[in-house]
């Protein structure tokens, strides 16, 4: 097995998986960690504020800026690994205005290549199971390495896109890259805008919890702690130039998971509300990650979504002063578009 690496620069390290990651690199390895957030909505410096000074560097700015993002990579010198997590991920956000989500999602992709290009770095890239497009509910298929992609969104369209671009950049330039695609990601400091924290926050608050259609989708539910492990997995001992898709065996409807919800928070499990449905939207995501764990030895440690929902519900009855700050906002955008 190669040495470990001694310098992490992790892109979007202070939003929700991002910042996960980096506290899983602080606990285990003695890397020191430097984090490159443009610090939208969705990326907050109080996620790393606890971490230790001396391990962990934050830089405001943005993936695209070409002349930041080569400082920063060829800070990292020959032992370096760039970790690939920023985007624009929100499904709904997307259909809304485009834009962002081609600037970041493909030009700043494009721009972290080439840095990782000029100066020979590791770069591991992380990708979505949304980019497969969607399983329909009676199928007995998983989405596998091999999947041909079928994206349905803006957001899931340029996430494609970026992992084509990591594919070549391989191919054509020998960059020494690694692609994960991983399902849904539950856990702390996740924005109140995604589907389980809204969904808590709203019972925190007293109010009915709202599904999308009959609350039928499917989603393959991952904490982000073994999301964690399994990037850092995949660096460690990953072949370069592979996929290797990230899940936890975690399939569970959107009705399932607010009536589990509602019980975990003790409402009445039918105490919920139906709303129309987003254009576009998925029916079923599922993971086969026989090749992460045969090959590299990985396993979950959250085999209970109970249990993991549960402890997710306990952080942020805890955590209120980060979530609230954000509430508002986000309900009364909701609240416009009828949802």
């Amino acid at each position: 097995m190669p040495p470990q690496p001694a310098q992490f620069l992790v892109t979007g390290g202070a939003g929700f998986i991002g910042s996960n990651f980096v506290r899983h690199l602080v606990e285990h390895t003695d890397a020191h960690v430097t984090v490159l957030d443009k610090l939208t909505y969705a990326g907050d410096r109080t996620t790393l504020a606890d971490l230790p000074p001396g391990r962990v560097e934050l830089v405001e700015g943005d993936i695209a800026d070409a002349a930041l993002v080569d400082r920063l990579v060829a800070d990292l010198g020959d032992d370096g690994v760039l970790v690939h997590y920023a985007a624009e991920s929100h499904n709904d956000n997307s259909l809304s205005d485009p834009s962002p989500f081609v600037q970041t999602n493909l030009v700043g992709t494009y721009t972290l290549l080439e840095a990782a290009r000029r100066h020979g770095t590791r770069l591991h890239h992380i990708s979505t199971d949304e980019v497969y497009g969607d399983l329909e509910l009676d199928d007995p298929a998983r989405f596998t390495e091999s999947t041909p992609y079928n994206p349905s969104s803006p957001y899931s369209s340029t996430k494609a896109g970026s992992d084509l671009l990591v594919r070549a950049w391989v191919r054509s330039f020998g960059v020494r890259a690694t692609i994960s695609n991983c399902s849904n990601n539950y856990g702390p400091w996740q924005h109140v805008e995604k589907f389980i924290p809204r969904q808590i926050t709203n019972l925190v608050d007293g109010v009915r919890p709202r599904l999308y259609g009959a609350g039928a989708n499917v989603r393959d539910w991952i904490h982000a702690d073994d999301h964690s492990s399994a990037v850092l997995a995949i660096i460690e001992r990953g072949r370069i130039g592979e996929t290797y898709l990230i899940g936890a065996d975690g399939e569970h409807s959107n009705l399932d998971v607010v009536r589990l919800l509602l019980r975990l928070m003790g409402r009445d499990e039918d105490d919920y509300d139906l709303v129309t449905d987003r254009a576009g939207h998925d029916m079923r995501y599922a993971i086969d990650s026989t090749k992460l764990r045969r090959e590299l030895g990985w396993e979950p440690r959250y085999t209970s979504f109970e249990e993991g929902l549960a402890s997710t519900v306990a952080w942020y009855r805890e955590h209120e002063d980060w979530w609230r700050p954000h509430k508002e906002q986000t309900e009364a955008k909701y609240a416009k578009a009828g949802q």
